[in-house]
């Protein structure tokens, strides 16, 4: 029987444990249920040897498409599973124009390669009105970072930036032992639900800016590193030197980025437009 070779460069790690591999399967959609007579259009992200894919045909709710950068999975998908042709892409997911392949909302399900999995995540959002749910597999430490509360060591731009969109469950841990090869660290695995936020009510581009700036030295209160922002308010708006200080001893620069909520940021982000 042919066999992927797991390659490191792809940060390949074959989930080969079937309990865990249905358990991830048999929660895309118990949130975001696909409406009646209607399969939710759904993009699986790494099907590797289609350890998810097995189980993801078995569901009469769901339409599969599957995207692999793998040509050896590639292989091996069209080798092992019927009526793959048209439904599986072969390419890079961090490239794909995924408007011209679903032109409406689909779900994301996938065990995500621990080298990219931020970058999915910083995609997913880019999708956040198409997108409504997400399941995915990724290393433990990155899964508890992204469904952190304020006033943790772990709370960080991902945090922030997807929890404005998504509400975020930690659904299971993960050990090394279900893996061929085992990763050296444990995994998890995550549910992403959009909530019912349509807008931010801040410019959504300078709300980004000001997470990434304010976290880019977490271990400093907000004035060190969001000066240069206050500054360039001061200068449209024509402050003194006097006025700027002022503006920079309000309470919330005197805090750490960590402690700051979603509504925190935006209440920032206004303050600094």
């Amino acid at each position: 029987m042919m066999e992927v070779r797991a390659k490191k460069a792809l940060g390949q790690h074959f989930l080969t444990d079937q309990k865990v591999a249905r358990a991830i399967v048999d929660a895309l959609g118990s949130t975001c249920p696909a409406p009646t007579g209607h399969p939710m259009p759904t993009l699986e992200v790494g099907p590797g040897m289609g350890v998810l894919t097995q189980y993801l045909l078995e569901r009469e709710d769901i339409d599969l498409r599957l995207i692999e950068i793998d040509s050896e999975s590639v292989e091996y998908l069209l080798t092992h599973f019927q009526g793959m042709e048209g439904r599986l892409m072969e390419g890079d997911f961090l490239r794909l124009k995924l408007e011209k392949i679903f032109p409406s909302a689909f779900a994301i399900i996938g065990n995500f390669p621990y080298n990219i999995s931020s970058q999915i995540f910083f995609k997913v959002l880019d999708y956040k009105d198409q997108i409504p749910e997400v399941v995915g597999m990724v290393q433990k430490e990155v899964a508890e970072r992204i469904a952190e509360k304020p006033g943790s060591k772990t709370y960080g731009i991902l945090s922030v930036l997807l929890q404005a969109w998504y509400d975020i469950e930690y659904l299971f841990t993960v050990g090394s032992g279900c893996f061929a090869p085992p990763p050296k660290v444990e995994s998890a695995v995550i549910r992403l639900t959009r909530n019912g936020r349509t807008s931010l009510g801040c410019d959504e581009a300078l709300f980004k800016t000001v997470v990434k700036t304010a976290f880019g030295q977490r271990r400093k209160m907000m004035r060190n590193p969001l000066k240069p922002l206050a500054a360039a308010k001061a200068s449209r708006e024509g402050w003194t030197q006097e006025q700027l200080s002022a503006f920079l001893a309000q309470p919330v620069f005197s805090q750490r980025p960590e402690q700051l909520s979603v509504e925190d940021f935006v209440e920032l982000t206004n303050l600094l437009r």
